[in-house]
């Protein structure tokens, strides 16, 4: 099992400063699974008004931190032709169990379910220590990124 560091991500994933919400990869099975790291730190952008004196990271991010993680996975699998990108098409049987603060580790755990080609459907879930702070299916779509000369 390989992992993945940043500069990898970023070659990867389309996403930048603030919403790469991606630190490191640490383990990476091709077509099947994958867990990253997201450090939650108090200087997050989200923390100043989510909420102000009491900062809890939104559970729409984690679910982002998942799909992105996601996606690394699907890039990294191969399979894509050219430039592509991956969009989130659905999220399912979304639970939160506990909020993250500033100072957790994300530990974010997905494993694919199904893939036929251009959808994958996969099921995450965000530890903070070994508790389950958040779990989701989500399914995404591989899709070509359009140029502006493309309509």
């Amino acid at each position: 099992m390989e992992s993945v560091e940043q500069a990898e991500i970023q070659a990867l994933l389309p996403h930048r400063y603030p919403f790469l919400l991606v630190d490191r990869v640490k383990e990476f099975e091709p077509q099947k699974r994958i867990i990253g790291i997201k450090n939650v730190t108090v200087n997050e952008p989200f923390f100043q008004g989510h909420f102000p004196g009491r900062p809890v990271m939104p559970g729409v991010l984690i679910i982002e931190a998942m799909a992105q993680v996601g996606g690394v996975l699907v890039f990294k699998s191969g399979g894509t032709v050219g430039k592509t990108l991956l969009y989130l098409t659905g999220v399912e049987e979304a639970k939160f169990r506990k909020p993250v603060v500033p100072g957790d580790q994300l530990r974010l755990e997905i494993a694919v379910l199904k893939k036929r080609p251009p959808f994958w459907k996969m099921e995450g879930k965000a530890f903070v220590d070994n508790e389950v702070v958040c779990e989701a299916v989500m399914t995404a779509m591989v899709m070509e990124e359009k140029t502006e000369t493309q309509s």
